[in-house]
């Protein structure tokens, strides 16, 4: 009995290969110029997928062969007397040439298999990806998620090239362990590095090398993504220790794994997960190959579980907490690096947004604090903890110190002490050396998640400094109550506001318990966010966007804050999408 086949996914995948590829073969004996060489394997695997696919328009033309012959005629042209690619800010990157080879071994294995036409290009792939052998399995890495892509390629060249070697040099690479926690998110905590390399790359290596423990790994992820889907289609990425983390990101290139493992598995709610990504349409090239590398992808999904609400997580690792209803998605953050290392790095979790909610149509993207306390910058989280059910308070104490003179044996007569850095700068001073008087300033935040809101009580202690607290709403509605300050900023000094986007609402009211009055819309000084010196040092700064609602005065203070969200009459759902049940918590 026939394999049964998803043909409605059959060729939307077909048809988003071809928007890539039919154009490249308008001229198709042009060789490409100026075209990485990441692109031009794409587009090699891309059209050879093209030709192979019943579905596609490309299906058996020449024109795709002849296209498909430039390129590869483009890359093995690009590539270095070391079977490197030269290319972007690293230089001879084993792991930047990985991601190429990866595509140059798909490439193979379906040129390969197509029969005399695609001789030529089979031929070439072989080539190329023969003179990269020995780099890749010497070279070396950057970031966590590079070994895994470089270790995918050592797979797939072992795949159509049998050596052992190579699958020895996977097992050095292997042996340090899958940087994976007990949450099931990886080291990177990225969304973007999660999807398109350490999830396909150890797919990739448990079926080459029959290791189900890196299957298993996959799927763990894939779980715990499943409480990270927000109400938009987007991933949460606020805790993401790389670029991601100031950007959304879109559900839809985690498609082929959700949905591999839901026909492979069963798991309904994979299934629904695997629904969402494509619910916006296939606009991946790529996937077309995939699919002819993994036929499983092309039978139909199973019934999709329902999604349980209320539902609740708090992802221990990463200090994230989210709570969904049908009413509100929120999710609480303090997971932050920049505590513990005292400085703003490439690698670390630094963004400060803490509060992020969803009500339909109106989206409070980001809450964060800034305070004027030796520019140290805004709030983040040192500590997080949860108090009971979905109650949970974040704290920070940030320190500055003024220094002491040198005691006497620490003295030098010539003045030359060596250069130090004291956590906000560096100087020839010897801070360590030295007797300090420290200035501490400490806040607290308090949340409790409910399923119509958030009530957050936010206590800022220390010495009297500038503080504001930082609303910023997602374009497109309507904002009242609050006084407008101009270039999107309205100021609140007593509640409530609304913020309202089609029949959706978001209320905010905010009371002081202790301090100062809140400052008015005249205190332009105060009610502005502060990134802090490691930005503005270097004339930058990680300011968000949108409609932005300042509260803000000089501390001490005990300030409370009311947030709920309204959704209005809503058109029913797509009869196609599972019912949500309303039992049911994930802790």
């Amino acid at each position: 009995m026939p394999t049964p086949l998803d043909h409605e996914f059959a060729g939307a995948v077909a048809a988003a290969a071809d928007r890539l590829a039919a154009p490249l073969t308008a001229d198709p004996e042009e060789r490409p110029v100026g075209v990485t060489h990441r692109t031009l394997a794409r587009r090699v695997k891309t059209l050879v997928a093209a030709y192979r696919s019943p579905e596609s328009a490309l299906h058996g033309s020449g024109r795709a062969v002849a296209a498909a012959t430039a390129h590869v005629g483009a890359l093995w042209a690009a590539q270095t007397a070391t079977g490197l690619f030269d290319g972007g800010d690293n230089v001879q990157s084993p792991p930047d040439s990985a991601f190429t080879v990866n595509d140059v071994c798909d490439a193979y294995v379906l040129a390969a298999a197509a029969g005399p036409e695609l001789r030529g290009v089979a031929a070439a792939l072989a080539e190329i990806a023969g003179a990269a052998a020995a780099s890749l399995r010497t070279g070396g890495v950057h970031t966590p998620n590079h070994r895994w892509e470089l270790c995918a390629a050592l797979a797939r060249l072992h795949r159509s090239f049998p050596d052992d070697r190579l699958v020895d040099r996977i097992g050095q690479w292997l042996a340090e362990g899958v940087d994976i926690d007990a949450d099931g998110l990886y080291s990177e905590r990225s969304a973007v590095y999660a999807s398109h390399v350490s999830n396909p790359s150890l797919l990739l290596l448990a079926d080459v090398l029959d290791r189900a423990d890196l299957r298993d790994a996959v799927e763990r992820n894939l779980t715990a993504t499943l409480d990270l889907i927000r109400p938009d289609g987007t991933v949460e990425t606020v805790h993401s220790r790389r670029q991601d983390q100031d950007h959304p990101f879109p559900l839809a290139p985690y498609l082929p794994h959700y949905r591999l493992f839901a026909i492979r598995t069963g798991r309904g709610d994979f299934g629904r997960a695997a629904r969402r990504a494509a619910a916006g349409g296939i606009d991946d090239p790529t996937l077309l190959a995939e699919t002819l590398l993994t036929p499983d992808l092309r039978r139909p999904l199973p019934a999709p579980a329902p999604e349980p609400l209320p539902r609740d997580r708090y992802l221990t690792s990463s200090r994230l907490a989210s709570r969904a209803s049908a009413t509100a998605h929120s999710v609480l953050y303090g997971g932050s690096d920049v505590p513990g290392h005292r400085r703003i790095r490439s690698g670390l979790a630094r963004n400060p947004t803490f509060l992020r909610l969803f009500a339909g149509d109106a989206v409070l993207d980001s809450v964060r604090l800034s305070r004027g306390f030796f520019d140290l910058g805004p709030f983040r989280a040192a500590d997080m903890r949860r108090l009971s059910g979905n109650r949970y308070r974040l704290t920070e104490t940030v320190t500055a110190a003024y220094y002491q003179p040198l005691p006497p044996d620490r003295r030098r007569d010539d003045g030359a002490y060596r250069i130090e850095d004291e956590g906000r700068f560096s100087a020839a001073m010897a801070f360590p050396d030295r007797p300090r008087d420290e200035v501490s300033h400490t806040t607290g935040v308090e949340a409790d998640l409910r399923e119509d809101g958030v009530d957050l009580r936010i206590d800022i202690g220390g010495p009297r400094v500038p503080w504001a607290l930082e609303l910023a709403f997602r374009p497109g509605g309507l904002l009242t109550g609050a006084v407008p300050l101009g270039a999107g900023r309205w100021c609140l000094t007593a509640g409530p506001m609304t913020y309202r986007a089609g029949d959706d609402e978001i209320r905010v009211e905010a009371a002081v318990e202790a301090g100062e009055p809140l400052a008015g819309p005249d205190r332009g000084d105060v009610l502005r966010y502060d990134p802090g010196q490691d930005h503005t040092l270097a004339g930058g700064t990680d300011a968000t966007t949108g409609n932005r609602v300042l509260l803000g005065g000089h501390g001490p203070h005990t300030l409370t804050l009311s947030v709920r969200a309204r959704r209005g009459p809503h058109p029913p759902a797509d009869p196609d999408d599972p019912p949500m049940t309303t039992s049911g918590t994930k802790g």
